[in-house]
């Protein structure tokens, strides 16, 4: 997108439900009013709704679906999370894009949005469908004073943040399994990926990858799908817009980051504790389809390790596998 486009969206964003008089673009642009009416017409091309009513301006009715950097960041308010943003009409992995901004020095909170991915990836190497124009992958670059056994700990705080979004945008109630699904209806609507870079007394740095189902419907889902999926297209029936989504989203998660870097971890704890679908409910644990433990949910501890009380009374702490709820 160009900057003069840029700038008369900026401009009727400022406006709010107002018009924005040719003058004022002519002026901020210091172009010609043709000038302007070229730059318009590039904005309907693209799918922008503007109308033109002589001696008032112009109006924004409505914008596409796209997650641009302008559409965005136009709705961002954070403090850290998102001051530099790429966003892509398609790339291999998010999460590999961010990892070499990360490696190249790129500051925390640099946030990488795609709009389809062609190698997006879940945990433990799954694969994370992601078919272009409905859904949000997103990733994160933090770079926490913390030790590297704490990091997984950011896991939780994205499924908080991801959590809220939902609420946020939607009438639908969200609930989180471990250690990295957010579910509705028992259904999985987005993953949580982190991946790190870190020395033996130290954190580089963290890519928190985030991928939700938005506007994805039940044909576009894969036939093989281990886990049911869902979108929020299918459980509300309203479309989402991506761009109000994303801002939502990573407000959420600026919030929840900040509070992390000055409370710690036992807000977020608490608050995914009091979110997560196993509460109060007996679990089973397996690893490569083998069952490895089962019991009742005792919830996580310090480092997110699920906690797991055995029949014989015993307390098992669980790192790796796969939780189903009794």
């Amino acid at each position: 997108m160009s900057i003069a486009v840029a700038t008369i969206l900026r401009l009727f964003r400022d406006a709010g439900s107002g018009f924005v008089s040719g003058e004022l673009i002519s002026r901020e642009l210091k172009v010609s009013r043709t000038a302007v009416w070229k730059h318009i017409n590039a904005l309907r091309a693209a799918g922008y709704i503007v109308e033109a009513i002589p001696s008032r301006g112009y109006h924004l009715h409505a914008s596409p679906d796209i997650l641009s950097l302008d559409e965005v960041r136009g709705k961002l308010h954070t403090s850290c999370i998102g001051r530099q943003m790429v966003c892509n009409p398609e790339t291999v992995s998010s999460n590999a894009d961010a990892f070499r901004l990360a490696e190249a020095g790129a500051e925390e909170g640099t946030t990488v949005i795609a709009d389809a991915q062609s190698g997006g990836k879940g945990r433990r190497g799954r694969i994370w469908s992601s078919p272009a124009g409905v859904n949000l992958y997103c990733s994160v670059v933090l770079r926490p004073s913390i030790l590297p056994h704490e990091a997984p700990q950011l896991t939780f705080l994205s499924a908080v943040a991801v959590a809220r979004a939902i609420e946020g945008s939607t009438a639908l109630k969200p609930e989180i399994k471990w250690p990295n699904d957010v579910l509705i209806a028992g259904r999985k609507v987005a993953g949580l990926l982190n991946e790190m870079s870190a020395e033996t007394d130290g954190i580089n740095f963290v890519i928190l990858g985030i991928g939700v189902n938005l506007n994805m419907t039940s044909a576009q889902f894969p036939a093989d799908l281990r886990t049911p999926a869902t979108s929020l297209l299918l459980e509300s029936g309203r479309p989402v817009n991506r761009a109000q989504f994303a801002a939502t989203m990573l407000g959420e998660l600026d919030h929840l980051y900040a509070d992390f870097l000055a409370c710690g971890f036992g807000p977020v704890r608490d608050e995914w504790q009091r979110r997560c679908n196993a509460n109060g409910r007996e679990v089973v644990v397996s690893d490569a389809g083998v069952e490895t433990a089962r019991g009742m949910f005792q919830g996580i501890d310090g480092d997110g390790a699920l906690l797991v009380r055995l029949p014989d009374g015993t307390v098992e702490r669980i790192l790796n596998g796969d939780v189903r709820v009794v």
